[in-house]
């Protein structure tokens, strides 16, 4: 058996002031939790080092992930982001500050706009994820390989019924 940790050190104390209840959730997303905390210290980590905040990095992997020419319009920014159209709007007015994205009118659509992420942008973008990949592997080096993806398997069945 591992060693225990604060989760365990947690369920135990309220196991024993109140024996009525089952605290078996804990054991799972006390845990879950805790390490989605140390998962955002790395995340905003490596996004500080390329110089985005983690909203930013956001607006940017979508546009990257979309592909050349890395861009869309902002309703499919506000799918991949979940955050509202005020948010949004705020994001990509810094952005285009920056000079990492252009607004530019939609070709097909002469009243709608398209996001562009500029050269500039995707450099930025692709260092953030190289130093968040790198981050993120660390923190999984104490699980082997196939731990690794029988977790994420476990994860991504939980997480289902939520996306």
């Amino acid at each position: 058996m591992p060693p225990a940790d604060e989760v365990d050190r947690i369920v135990q104390a309220w196991t024993r002031e109140r024996p009525d209840l089952d605290f078996a959730p804990l054991q799972v997303l006390s845990r879950v939790s805790r390490l989605a905390r140390h998962l955002d210290r790395e995340r905003r980590a490596a996004f500080e080092a390329s110089g985005l905040e983690p909203g930013e990095f956001d607006v940017l992997s979508a546009l990257r992930r979309a592909g050349s020419p890395y861009q869309l319009r902002p309703a499919g920014l506000l799918q991949q982001t979940l955050v509202s159209s005020g948010t949004m709007t705020y994001r990509i007015d810094r952005l285009a500050e920056r000079g990492l994205v252009e607004r530019r009118t939609d070709p097909h659509d002469g009243r709608g706009i398209l996001v562009v992420m500029t050269d500039r942008g995707r450099e930025r973008v692709d260092g953030a994820i190289r130093l968040l990949l790198d981050a993120e592997a660390t923190l999984l080096d104490g699980l082997p390989a196939g731990d690794q993806e029988r977790l994420a398997g476990l994860l991504r069945t939980l997480s289902l019924d939520f996306d």
